[in-house]
């Protein structure tokens, strides 16, 4: 019976409804820097130009990440689509009670904004088998800025450069983490002296013919329906999310938000009111950005 059981648990575990084989969720296009024992982290990319056929060297979504009662919310919000959320019309119903509680809820659960460009790795010391790969990269506003900083310095004896070019106009960008608060904190990343990555123009070529499509990201089959959307959360957090919103407040305690998740990324934007708008400074850096592409065009 034992090994008979044993049999059973091997081809439970890799079981799948379709083809057998156990399905992968992990994107293995997606870099992400890791932090060592200290706490701290480190590593050396360098950002990538624009893909061919695309118009920028990042893309831009939002999503919304948050725990409930019934389990976990992570996913794509459409209004990077420009298109109705229910998240984001249940943050709107929160918010408009004018209750404080139902608002730091509606705070809690805001949509997080996202950058993903193609990065070269050139150095990562936690997983060295990254170093000379291409790769995604997601960012959040902290680096967006540093990036827009590099183009655009603050002060007059700074030259600006291109973080996106990877011959003699660009850097190499150090990304160097610290734990603050109990979030990752990237004020002390900078980008390196310009120089090439390659003095090689062949190497170059090579890298540059190993980026990935960004376009993906946020191509419409990446997001799921508003119905998808909406029973997912329904799901999680019980029958509060088809509350009215007078009812909102009468059903606070009974439904456990003290498990809701409370982090939130440190360099993401402060949205004033529940979901209405995007920050004007990130509108400003977009199309600064823009500006930029269509003057080397």
């Amino acid at each position: 019976m034992s090994s008979s059981l044993d049999k059973l648990r091997a081809a439970m575990e890799t079981a799948s409804p379709t083809d057998g084989a156990k399905k992968s969720y992990t994107d293995e296009t997606m870099w992400k820097p890791e932090l060592d024992k200290t706490g701290n982290g480190y590593a050396v990319v360098r950002f990538l130009p624009t893909p061919d056929g695309e118009e920028m060297p990042w893309v831009s979504y939002f999503d919304h990440g948050f725990q409930g009662p019934g389990g976990w919310y992570i996913e794509k919000s459409l209004t990077t689509l420009n298109k109705q959320d229910p998240v984001s019309e249940y943050n709107t119903q929160l918010w408009n009670t004018g209750i404080e509680a139902n608002k730091e809820i509606a705070r809690k659960q805001k949509r997080r904004l996202h950058y993903v460009s193609n990065v070269y790795v050139v150095s990562d010391p936690k997983n060295p088998d990254n170093e000379g790969k291409v790769f995604k990269y997601r960012y959040g506003k902290k680096i967006f800025e540093a990036l827009k900083e590099a183009i655009s310095p603050a002060f007059e004896d700074e030259k600006a450069i291109n973080p996106f070019d990877l011959r003699d106009e660009g850097a190499n960008f150090k990304i160097k983490i610290r734990k603050v608060d109990g979030y990752w904190n990237y004020d002390k990343s900078e980008f390196d002296t310009v120089a090439p990555l390659f003095d090689d123009e062949a190497k170059l070529n090579q890298v540059f013919s190993q980026v990935h499509s960004l376009s993906d990201v946020i191509a419409p089959s990446e997001f799921k329906t508003y119905e998808e959307l909406k029973e997912k959360l329904e799901r999680v957090l019980g029958s509060a999310s088809t509350s009215t919103a007078e009812s909102v407040s009468q059903d606070m305690e009974e439904v456990p938000w003290s498990n809701v998740n409370t982090e939130s990324v440190a360099d993401e934007p402060v949205v004033p009111t529940a979901e209405t708008s995007t920050p004007q400074e990130e509108d400003d850096a977009m199309d600064y950005f823009k500006n930029l592409a269509n003057e080397n065009s």
